[in-house]
């Protein structure tokens, strides 16, 4: 049997309902059991003091690589970078690891090889791709959180596009159990790169990206889910604003369709990308200012559901990018947007990201956990469990002083590769702990390493891999 700890503190913040103020948790077998309204430092297990604990992060839009692509990233370090940012719960994408997970074999496989190594609990997405609607069910029974697929090329042969008469097999299958189903909402229009452009000018890239590119495929997003009207249709990382007409009334029509956004969009602009700086590459790409504006009047007004991290890094050779040991083959053009990998390495980084730009426009801390604690474990099926601190679900918190400055050193990051467009940026909001079912995997004072303690984290490894039935009502 195991013994009921506590969690107390002067600044307590249980969901986004809630006002902040002084609380004591007390937890058994990794689930909160009771909470009192009051701050009892005398026998506490842990004391937060005046530092903010509230309901741990969940980034449902990661790309952890593993299997298959380990020198990208991997279940280790990327579990480790999401505890060290207050992030307790990760979301495995289906692309970019090999296989694919678009099999239950697949499935396993990503399973098996995740064990004993993560700090943070994880679970995955599915993915549907050309041919493997029989998959979908199976996948969905063992634990899959729902799928993901691409209206244009991936970037990777083993992950390919689906057209519109495949999505509609993919949704036959996926409306059986209103299996949900996530879309890179991108498809080509006819734009291209032109030739006579410099390569390593990040506008040349942009304009080869439309937002048109996105619009198009969100109208179609929109009339599959009009068509299969018991099929949540997610869009992911939504770049350009142009499309938020077309998502607001899809909305107002009743459409079970929900919008992402990431950090990154919300916090760089294309006339901040220096010339030859890769590690500003994504798809879709960062837009320009008044596209930004846009997107944060969407977030605030809630046409944007949720914020997640889409950590998509990659070594930087493939970024054509010199530093951290990146090699340029011989042809190549440093600095190229064009052929560059897309992807921008940001796991565990986006709590003080976001609060940092978001309270310069009236975000305050109840709409952060919103954002990125609730509705992104609801989105995950996961709101029985996580997202809020609440009797019966798990014990995940971070403990954070939003106010506490904060100078991003790659060097200091904790995922794989140190490529990232935050070098050198400063924020406020610095996280010291992070617990993870009441076990807590990351502390910034544990400066000297031990038996139980290396470079900040916990030598035991305590997140766990998530199959459990899927729950998106509260």
């Amino acid at each position: 049997m195991s013994q009921e700890t506590s969690f107390t503190g002067k600044r307590v913040l249980l969901s986004s309902a809630s006002t902040i103020g002084p609380a004591t948790i007390y937890v058994k077998a990794g689930k909160v059991t009771r909470i009192e309204n009051e701050y009892l430092a005398e026998g506490a297990t842990f004391d937060a003091g005046p530092r903010l604990l509230m309901a741990g992060v969940v980034d449902s839009h990661v790309h952890i690589n593993q299997p298959g692509r380990t020198q990208w990233e991997g279940v280790v370090t990327a579990s480790h970078a999401a505890a060290s940012g207050g992030v307790t719960t990760i979301i495995d994408m289906p692309l970019n690891c090999i296989p694919s997970t678009v099999t239950v074999e697949a499935y396993e496989q990503k399973r098996k090889s995740f064990a004993d190594g993560m700090w943070v609990d994880v679970g995955t997405w599915g993915g549907v791709v050309p041919g493997n609607a029989d998959s979908l069910v199976p996948m969905l029974a063992e634990g899959a959180r729902g799928f993901k697929c691409f209206l244009c090329d991936s970037g990777v042969d083993e992950f390919p596009p689906v057209d519109e008469a495949q999505l509609r097999v993919a949704m036959t299958e996926l409306k059986r159990v209103n299996g949900m189903l996530m879309f890179h909402a991108e498809m080509e229009t006819g734009a291209s790169v032109n030739e006579a452009d410099d390569p390593t000018d990040y506008k040349t890239f942009l304009d080869s990206r439309p937002p048109a590119m996105e619009v198009r495929a969100i109208d179609l997003v929109v009339k599959m889910c009009r068509e299969f009207a018991t099929v949540p249709c997610h869009i992911v990382h939504l770049s350009a604003a142009d499309a938020l007409p077309a998502i607001r009334a899809a909305k107002a029509e009743g459409l079970p369709l929900t919008v992402e956004t990431c950090f990154h969009y919300l916090t760089i602009s294309a006339e901040d990308v220096p010339t030859c700086s890769t590690e500003y590459k994504c798809c879709p790409p960062i837009r320009g200012q008044t596209n930004r504006d846009l997107l944060w009047e969407a977030v605030l007004d809630g046409t944007i559901d949720f914020i997640v991290s889409d950590h998509s890094p990659c070594t930087p050779d493939l970024k054509l990018h010199p530093c951290c040991g990146g090699k340029i083959a011989h042809g190549a053009t440093e600095g190229d947007f064009v052929s560059a990998w897309g992807g921008i390495a940001s796991v565990g980084i986006g709590l003080p990201l976001l609060w940092t730009e978001g309270k310069s426009r009236g975000l305050s801390l109840q709409d952060v956990t919103r954002l990125v604690c609730e509705r992104t474990a609801k989105h995950a099926g996961l709101c029985d469990r996580k997202g809020q601190i609440a009797v019966g679900l798990d014990a995940d918190f971070v403990v954070w002083d939003p106010e506490e400055n904060n100078h991003i050193d790659a060097e200091k990051l904790h995922f794989r590769n140190k490529l990232t467009p935050y070098h050198e940026r400063s924020c406020k909001g610095l996280v010291h702990q992070t617990i993870v079912r009441g076990s807590t995997v990351y502390d910034i004072s544990q400066v000297d390493n031990s038996d139980t303690w290396e470079n900040g984290f916990s030598k035991k490894p305590h997140g766990q891999w998530i199959d459990s039935p899927i729950s998106r009502t509260q």
